[in-house]
């Protein structure tokens, strides 16, 4: 692997008002930190860095608490063996006023949020144990990058049809889903909301829907070993061994990317977590709330990407999901840093690397992962 390059990304810095208010105007004077260009390694150096057992300051093995358990590889917390081996499934939720609240989102282990038409947003719960959900969704269609995404995961797409785009995606020959518009009995419609923001499944009519159709409820042999890479709970990573390049983060607000979402990031010392807050309107503005639990979304690691992504007619966007050496930014436990990532094919990990070359080590817990357009802007401070 060649040593990582990156273009400075300039982040707008802004003051939040308070909890529960817009961030205000941002600060012309005060951009953000640029950081320096990467350091020159040698070729044994950069083929080093391409080993994900390895990185400097940072602990990674870990011995289980007891016989049968292994670590997720969504969130690297012990799990039961026989739970490790089965399939996650990946719902594609819709996120605007008229679908809240939102059912099941605090059961993601990894949330996906990214653009569809006129600047509204989706997102992609991938959640690995469903089977006893009561109630999943709103559901809504299908975009194409979303399965590129779900396909990492080897994960079962729970969605409700799509535009033609994704007719293709979804016939290829590892693609699996429950498609709503011709497999209609794992859905069911509330008489609370109009349709289309009224369609629910459940764990069960999943399994069920997933035993009809045929599909493996354990992983079938297709995955990338270690999808992320975490440092070892008992000793998480601080980005204290980032030194000046590691920046505060305490709040990180995705308005300038998300118009219409206006989500943001406050972090809490106390717990190490990330609370989601959105500013949709009225009464859903404040804390992101699943519906099925009452509580806060939170994240102990967000992951912001930023993508190459085209308007092909009628306000479809085409993301590039597969592509090499792209913009991002890390943050947990109050900091972050600038990272680059990469994705080699359809069921390939989407990896991030560090300045250095290093892939970067995710801290035990969920992850929330912002697609963005190259030239948005978000912020931190």
């Amino acid at each position: 692997m060649n040593t990582k390059k990156w273009l400075p990304v300039l982040v707008a810095g802004i003051f939040f008002l308070s909890t529960c208010s817009l961030p205000g105007i941002p600060d012309s004077e005060n951009p953000g930190p640029i950081l320096p260009e990467t350091e020159s390694y040698t070729d044994e150096t950069a083929q080093q860095s391409s080993k994900s057992e390895w990185i400097p300051g940072v602990e990674t093995v870990e011995t289980p608490p007891a016989e049968g358990l292994v670590q997720s590889r969504l969130t690297n917390e012990w799990i039961d063996e026989n739970r490790a081996k089965k399939r996650p499934i990946a719902v594609m939720i819709p996120n605007q006023s008229v679908a809240l609240p939102q059912y099941g989102l605090s059961n993601a282990s990894v949330l996906y949020e990214a653009s569809v038409e006129g600047k509204m947003t989706r997102l992609l719960a991938i959640i690995d144990d469903w089977e006893n959900l009561e109630k999943i969704g709103n559901v809504r269609s299908l975009r194409s990058y979303f399965a590129e995404w779900a396909f990492e995961w080897d994960a079962v797409l729970i969605h409700y049809g799509g535009p033609y785009m994704i007719d293709e995606v979804i016939s290829r020959p590892h693609a699996q889903t429950i498609n709503g518009t011709t497999y209609d009995s794992a859905y069911y419609r509330s008489e609370d909301r109009v349709s289309p923001h009224n369609a629910f499944t459940t764990g069960e009519l999943i399994l069920n829907a997933m035993n009809d159709l045929g599909y493996s409820r354990e992983e079938r042999g297709m995955l990338e070993k270690n999808h992320f890479h975490f440092a070892s709970a008992s000793q998480p990573n601080t980005l204290d061994q980032y030194g000046d390049k590691a920046v505060s983060a305490s709040l990180i607000d995705m308005t300038g990317a998300y118009p219409l979402t206006r989500c943001y990031f406050e972090y809490n010392e106390e717990d190490g977590l990330y609370y989601r807050s959105q500013h949709l309107s009225g009464a859903d503005d404040g804390p992101h709330v699943d519906g099925l639990t009452g509580k806060q979304l939170t994240f102990t690691n967000v992951l912001v990407q930023y993508t190459k992504q085209t308007d092909i007619g009628n306000g479809y966007l085409e993301i590039d999901c597969i592509d090499s050496n792209q913009e991002g930014w890390f943050f947990t436990r109050g900091k972050g840093i600038h990272v680059t990532w990469e994705k080699g094919s359809d069921l390939g990990a989407t990896r991030f690397y560090d300045d250095n070359g290093y892939e970067v080590a995710l801290n035990t817990g969920k992850t929330m992962i912002c697609i963005i357009e190259n030239g948005d802007v978000f912020s931190y401070k």
